[in-house]
């Protein structure tokens, strides 16, 4: 199954090569070579090239199946999800998933391990590389069939280059080269980003595919979000956009957050500050899930306490509303398994303190893809950068014959 194409005069006059054509069939939908014509509204004949060479990539298949008005059946083509595959990773403080997705982002195998970040990144991703190893072991699948990476950290990191920003929970990982690391096991695009950005990407490409302005708000030991305006992650200048959990929501609070400031909504709201003032009431909880565990045997201050952190949380996402304007909010992290207590409280604040016209289309749901939308996520991040027209056209047409010789314009390597 090769990758090599040389460019053909048709794709340097029409401007319009195999990799545009292909983003009409990633939706997996069979089409004719008549159908895709009308649809692109370029010549049969130029649809045939472009398809020929999906076909010789290996990217698309036949798919027999046309009703026939006459004569011979239409031949079909649709997505070959299977063709190659990305490696997807998702850590957190103390835990990391890898997996193997195919090109449609659905999950093909995977594998969560206790892990702890502080542990540092050489060690944390040559255990990765190990886990990738692994699964494709399990799969039964070839390291030469990976086309790229994506990982999601649990801290700010600079996407242009995929390296941690100063992340508080990631001793050792500041400026770290991730993509080079990992590319020394290997030689694909690695690409990187947070891990509520990277959840949001899951969320909205298989909870909420028809969604083009969402918020996704993870509320657990931290609080962030991702957004994605116009169908677009958004990432702001830095890279920190969505960082709302150390907006300040109380100027007298004394609270000090782990950033170093007082009064963050991360301080007052997260799974920890929920749990703290309970002790002096005399309920003593040390995890997330004795949190939980209480709420759900309807402890009253337990779920006071849920529902006051919905509150606190609900009077930043009321500016966020009013700056985003996003048609939906999905509510993911350990928290928002609370019985809906604390998505109550959110609503209570975002639906009575925002302006109606913000508000009158606005949905505020639980995740519907849960803890393996980090996962995803960072699968989509890894695909969406690979299989785009440039980067696809790109690989096409090199006189080199392999995919993995792409060097990404986003530096990854």
């Amino acid at each position: 199954m090769g990758w090599c194409q040389v460019p053909t005069i048709g794709t340097l006059l029409s401007g319009f090569g195999a990799g545009e054509l292909f983003q009409i069939l990633r939706d997996g939908v069979p089409r004719t070579r008549s159908e895709l014509a009308a649809l692109t509204g370029f010549s049969r004949a130029t649809i045939a090239t472009r398809i020929d060479e999906l076909l010789k990539a290996g990217l698309i298949s036949p798919v027999a199946d046309a009703v026939s008005t006459g004569g011979r059946p239409p031949a079909r083509v649709a997505l070959n999800a299977g063709a190659r595959l990305i490696a997807a990773a998702d850590f957190g403080a103390t835990h990391v998933t890898a997996a193997l997705i195919d090109l449609n982002g659905d999950l093909l195998v995977q594998r969560r391990v206790d892990w702890d970040i502080a542990a540092g990144p050489q060690t944390s991703l040559d255990r990765l590389a190990d886990l990738f190893h692994e699964l494709l072991l399990e799969a039964g699948r070839a390291a030469d069939e990976l086309i790229a990476i994506g990982i999601g950290l649990p801290g700010p990191v600079e996407h242009s280059t995929g390296r941690p920003t100063s992340p508080p929970i990631m001793p050792g990982w500041d400026g770290y080269d991730v993509p080079g690391h990992l590319r020394a096991s290997f030689d694909v695009p690695v690409l990187v980003d947070n891990d509520v950005n990277v959840m949001a990407l899951g969320e909205q490409s298989k909870g909420w595919p028809n969604t083009k302005d969402m918020m996704f708000v993870k509320v657990s030991t931290g609080i962030g979000s991702g957004i994605i305006s116009g169908g677009t992650l958004q990432r702001g200048a830095d890279g920190s956009a969505g960082d709302i959990g150390h907006i300040a929501i109380s100027r007298d609070e004394d609270i000090v957050c782990r950033c170093g400031n007082t009064g963050c909504l991360e301080a007052v709201a997260g799974a920890p500050a929920i749990a703290a003032p309970l002790a002096a009431e005399g309920l003593d909880l040390r995890t997330t899930s004795e949190l939980l565990a209480a709420v759900r045997s309807g402890d009253l201050r337990a779920m006071r306490a849920i529902r006051d952190a919905g509150r606190n949380i609900g009077h930043v996402l009321n500016m966020c509303v009013s700056i985003v304007n996003p048609s939906l909010i999905v509510i993911g992290g350990s928290l928002s398994e609370s019985n809906e207590l604390l998505i109550a409280g959110m609503r209570e604040v975002v639906y009575s303190r925002s302006m109606p016209l913000a508000t009158q289309h606005l949905t505020i749901a639980p995740a519907k893809v849960g803890p393996e939308a980090g996962v995803i996520g960072a699968g989509m991040l890894a695909i969406e950068y690979i299989l785009s027209p440039a980067a696809l056209d790109s690989t096409l047409n090199d006189a080199e014959c392999s995919l993995q010789s792409l060097e990404p314009s986003l530096a990854h390597s």
